[in-house]
């Protein structure tokens, strides 16, 4: 029986089975899975319904809606859909995406950091190499060593999730989960911090180490019981292909104008052909259509909440801190009158940046190409704690998940401490741990403390 796995291409990835991802992509195909172009807009759970697998590749500045995420999160719980979601260095601020509204619902968060280790690594400290696993699990069965390339940490902030895969002490952060795993009801779900491991001929990529042998793992794995049950049954029907559709045929005299036409010369008359020959590919020529539109409505959509959430910003701001601070007066009248000289960014905003170009690398091996790596900025600290809107029960769940956290820092703060205490650990690597540490501490609590007066309420 061949498993059928979808990676989705609809929420712009930069992981691809036709461009990057081509040696996962043959090395499934010939190890009982078929793998699919997914392109449905929104996803719903009846056009999961004939995959066992749903792939997230670091999707790149763009987000799941909600519905989309309610029905992924239901397939996955009710229909034993294992979900695989991979993400990049920086997280989702990084690359503007939200994989961790998916994963949350699973005990799982990607973190806004990169993995870094300038002790054990490939060459460079972003393409660490990872030979730690916390506990026997299908996943990690025979793995001896992975490169972790570019990816960022987890954390486990609900029951049922863990971690069988953590960082090296001599990484940053240090012994903090890479790979976690749950299983939710019927399904199975799997995050890992970086997708480039299974990228094509790179230097710490797929053919690095044992990363093949463990994307055979990991399929292998999010095929759950039920899901073998429903196909032993014949229950699920056959995917539909969705990419054999006869591409348009544009004249090679056509152009496309960027100059601005005026309002009575819009009417462009563009003539081109189009090679049907069957009715489905005409069929799927207009869901493709219809994806778009539906992309673009629902762009045009989430651009109206913010246009609307930035004009209640600077209301509060007149209503609230011109009393408090009479210097800010005249800002806020310039904002008013439409022109604005504060130099202040919405909470929610997304600075986009070229990525630095390296000027001093570590000592490189052969393998590792000049264009194939990647220098991450420095990261951006974690988001403030967004607590609006969300009912009582999402806020005791956030509530949970943080409590988790705090656990952990402070298991972690004794650890250092028994290692410093036994010379294992010198002072200045001490200090710097314990000073991270604390500060991590301190925030959680914040957040914590937060949610506590919201549910007094």
């Amino acid at each position: 029986m061949k498993w059928r796995i979808a990676f989705d291409i609809s929420h712009k990835p930069r992981g691809k089975i036709d461009e990057n991802l081509t040696e996962l992509r043959d090395y499934l195909n010939s190890n009982d899975f078929i793998c699919y172009n997914f392109l449905e807009v929104p996803i719903t759970e009846d056009s999961l319904t004939p995959y066992d697998i749903l792939v997230f590749v670091c999707p790149d500045f763009a987000r799941l809606s909600s519905l989309e995420i309610t029905a992924i999160v239901s397939w996955v719980k009710n229909s034993g859909g294992g979900i695989l979601l991979l993400s990049h260095a920086g997280g989702d601020r990084g690359r503007g995406s939200n994989l961790s509204e998916i994963s949350e619902q699973f005990g799982i968060a990607f973190e806004n950091d990169q993995v870094l280790d300038n002790k054990i690594n490939l060459g460079l400290e972003n393409i660490p190499l990872i030979s730690i696993f916390n506990i026997p699990h299908p996943v990690t069965t025979g793995i001896g060593t992975l490169c972790y390339r570019s990816g960022s940490s987890l954390s486990i902030i609900g029951s049922g999730a863990f971690s069988i895969a953590d960082s090296n002490e001599t990484s940053e952060p240090f012994s903090c989960p890479l790979i976690c795993v749950s299983e939710p009801e019927k399904g199975r779900v799997c995050c890992i911090g970086s997708y480039e491991l299974f990228r094509d001929k790179i230097g710490g990529g797929f053919q690095c180490n044992d990363n093949p042998q463990l994307a055979l793992n990991i399929f292998k794995w999010l095929v759950s019981d039920y899901r073998m049950e429903l196909r032993a049954n014949l229950d699920v029907p056959v995917p539909i292909p969705q990419t054999s559709v006869t591409p348009l045929e544009v004249p090679e005299e056509t152009e496309i104008s960027t100059s601005y036409v005026s309002p009575e010369k819009r009417t462009i008359d563009i003539d081109f052909s189009m090679k049907i020959t069957k009715k489905s590919e005409l069929v799927e020529l207009l869901k493709i259509f219809q994806n778009q539109i539906n992309t673009i409505q629902s762009t045009i959509d989430k651009l109206i909440e913010k246009t609307i959430a930035s004009e209640n910003e600077i209301f509060e701001i007149k209503n609230s801190e011109v009393t408090q601070n009479s210097e800010l007066v005249k800002p806020i009248e310039k904002v008013k009158s439409g022109v604005s000289q504060v130099d202040e960014k919405p909470r929610d905003e997304i600075t986009i940046q070229e990525e630095p170009t390296l000027t001093a690398l570590p000592q490189k091996p052969d393998s590792l190409k000049k264009e194939d790596i990647e220098s991450e900025e420095s990261l951006k600290p974690p988001p403030k704690l967004k607590t609006k809107g969300k009912t009582k029960k999402e806020l005791k769940n956030e509530k949970q998940g943080l409590e988790t956290k705090l656990t952990s820092v402070q298991d972690l703060m004794k650890f250092i401490d028994k290692k410093h205490s036994s010379g294992k650990l010198n002072n200045n690597e001490y200090e710097k741990r314990s000073k991270k540490l604390q500060s991590d501490l301190k925030k959680t609590k914040k957040k914590i403390d937060i949610i506590n007066k919201l549910l007094e309420k």
